[in-house]
């Protein structure tokens, strides 16, 4: 190994000595492996001694985990579990090898595990070295199904260490990473929850004509009609596949199913979302088939329940758009305020109509004649229709923002685990 290979490519200021080569096993003093109580002797369990096992742990998460299962002093006692000291390094060795994670309190675990405990390194470097290391090689042999790892053949594992200085610089680096990315994927989950909440509480549900949840101000019951009362569902669709459409020029934009399902949220802002264009196609191609501002398109078929997930229209600039294959489109007879119908037409207080609707087994499918069977609920008020979608367009901006920023950090993060080590 050169000097050269022996240092990282990025570090921090003031730090230029060569690493040192260690194998994993001289990184603690102590190991420690672990046992299952007998899981049919309730004696052993529902203790106060925090046990692991394997799926307990997250693959990336290092920190902050949290047992599922507890055993008793007997348990411990009489079983091949050993309490193992706090502030190790919890290792899975068999099904689900490399996933790893620092725990900061006295610890049992399965016999999938392999703890060190007692370290002679800075502890959180350390956590993020052995990381770095297990992914390292997993990723080398990708498509090779490792089912496990011998004591002697992860210990004998050869690390690059730096003096104990920069050990600790590392660390609190990755460290507070890992918090910052922790905080908004705490941010993100609450947000997510408060809408999916929201729109349980905020649309009327079980043949109400009023929402649980209201702004104030607003009192009358809401307008409840059959399905082709409130829209035209003649609007006809187009037959483009994947294979025409392309996001780099063309003058007219194609909705597919597959981005419905699983990239557009409640509402499509035609100029500014990603969406292709149809390869060699005017709007000459299309008469009868443009969609304008405030239509709906659903997506018909789907492998599972998302059958049925819409997305409203936000076109004010009156920009050539088009749906493709396996799609409906509706018109609402009387426009909306933006946003309310894409929001309570993918809100379970509606969506519970269609789930008996569905046919198939693998795919399943809704027909245009058995969503025209389902009621529609609004308000009377565009006000409140407008209140409503913009409060759940709020939350949508904050969660992108959130989950965008999770994303940033994460790849921050991956991007310095592989110049930061050696």
């Amino acid at each position: 190994m050169t000097e050269k290979s022996a240092k990282p490519q990025l570090r921090f200021a003031g730090f230029d000595v060569t690493w040192e080569q260690r194998k994993l096993g001289e990184l603690s003093e102590k190991t420690f492996g672990g046992g299952t109580p007998n899981t049919s002797n309730n004696e052993y369990w529902n203790g106060d001694i925090p046990w692991f096992q394997s799926s307990d742990i997250s693959d990336g998460k290092l920190f902050d985990i949290a047992p599922k299962k507890f055993i008793s002093q007997d348990g411990l006692s009489k079983s091949a579990a050993q309490l193992i000291p706090e502030n190790s390094i919890a290792i899975i060795t068999r099904v689900g090898v490399g996933k790893l994670a620092f725990v900061p309190f006295s610890y049992t675990t399965s016999q999938d595990f392999l703890s060190l405990s007692r370290l002679k390194t800075e502890p959180f470097f350390t956590v993020y070295a052995c990381y770095k290391k297990l992914q390292s090689e997993l990723n080398a042999v990708q498509g090779t199904s490792i089912k496990g790892i011998t004591k002697d053949e992860l210990l004998a594992k050869q690390i690059m260490i730096p003096n104990y200085a920069e050990q600790r610089q590392i660390g609190a680096y990755f460290k507070s990473l890992d918090n910052l990315i922790t905080l908004h994927q705490r941010k993100y989950d609450k947000l997510t929850n408060v809408k999916k909440s929201m729109l349980e509480k905020m649309f009327p549900k079980n043949g109400s004509n009023v929402p649980e949840i209201r702004f104030k101000g607003f009192s009358d019951a809401w307008e409840q009609r059959k399905f082709d009362e409130v829209f035209d569902c003649t609007i006809p669709n187009n037959t483009l596949s994947r294979a025409e459409l392309n996001y780099e020029s063309g003058s007219v934009r194609n909705i597919h199913y597959g981005d419905i399902l699983i990239k557009y949220g409640s509402v499509v802002d035609v100029q500014n979302d990603e969406i292709p264009f149809a390869t060699g196609k005017s709007s000459d191609d299309f008469k009868g088939a443009l969609l304008k501002d405030g239509d709906i398109i659903i997506a018909d078929t789907a492998e599972d329940e998302t059958t049925g997930k819409a997305c409203e229209i936000g076109n004010s600039q009156g920009l050539d758009v088009v749906s493709g294959l396996h799609t409906m489109v509706c018109r609402p007879h009387n426009k909306m305020a933006l946003g309310y119908l894409g929001y309570y037409l993918n809100s379970d207080a509606y969506h519970h109509q269609l789930l008996p609707l569905m046919q198939g087994i693998k795919v399943l499918s809704l027909s245009r004649t058995n969503v025209q069977k389902t009621m529609v609920c609004y308000p009377k008020s565009k006000t409140e229709q407008q209140l409503i979608a913009d409060y759940f367009r709020h939350l949508d901006n904050l969660i992108t923002l959130h989950q965008r920023e999770l994303e940033k950090l994460k790849n921050l993060k991956k991007a310095c685990l592989e110049k930061m080590f050696v």
